[in-house]
């Protein structure tokens, strides 16, 4: 009879081990989903704020330089601001931005969400809602370095020509890093 107890007990006890295992890890997948999409959206919304600071009236030569048997040449000009060059060099350093960003937790859900926390021109900012971690931002960072280096392509389709809703197309529809994205709202970065 206590042999019996004993091994009831020992498998609830497995049992409820197991449970708490797979909710750990089911937590941490939802967490590291939270990141990449925070991250990808971070990075669209930084993007977007590099290419707007570039003079649009800044132009660029793009094409082949050789001549045509027929004397002309493949020139086109396009706005440097979205030059597959310019962008590239905006993906450099786009990553280290992510320093300048918390983590904010929607009550409801509890799904994490990132908003920046240090302006861009120098104003205050609401930090009421946001939390401030090395490690999040450190998160956020590596996030978007391995975004970067494993959708450029992608990057640079979207930001070469002038797109809508960025943020959704390239985080949702294109690299399936947000499965949530819908539910975002556009301004939250």
């Amino acid at each position: 009879m206590f042999r019996v107890k004993m091994r009831d007990a020992a498998l609830l006890l497995t049992s409820c081990v197991v449970m708490f295992l797979l909710l750990s890890f089911s937590c941490a997948a939802r967490q590291g989903q939270d990141i990449r999409c925070g991250a990808c959206r971070a990075l669209v919304d930084e993007m977007e704020w590099a290419i707007s600071q570039v003079d649009p009236k800044k132009m660029i030569q793009t094409g082949s330089f050789r001549i045509n048997p027929d004397g002309s040449q493949s020139i086109r000009e396009i706005p440097l601001a979205r030059s597959e060059g310019n962008l590239l060099d905006l993906m450099e350093s786009v990553c280290e931005r992510m320093e300048d960003y918390g983590e904010r937790t929607d009550p409801s859900t509890n799904r994490k969400s990132y908003v920046r926390v240090k302006s861009r021109t120098g104003e205050d900012m609401d930090l009421s809602e946001a939390a401030l971690d090395s490690r999040v931002t450190s998160s956020l960072k590596f996030a978007c370095e391995t975004i970067v280096e494993h959708h450029e392509d992608e990057i640079i389709e979207f930001f070469a020509h002038e797109t809508d809703n960025v943020k959704d197309k390239l985080c949702s529809k294109r690299t399936d890093l947000c499965d949530h994205a819908l539910n975002i709202p556009h301004d939250e970065l």
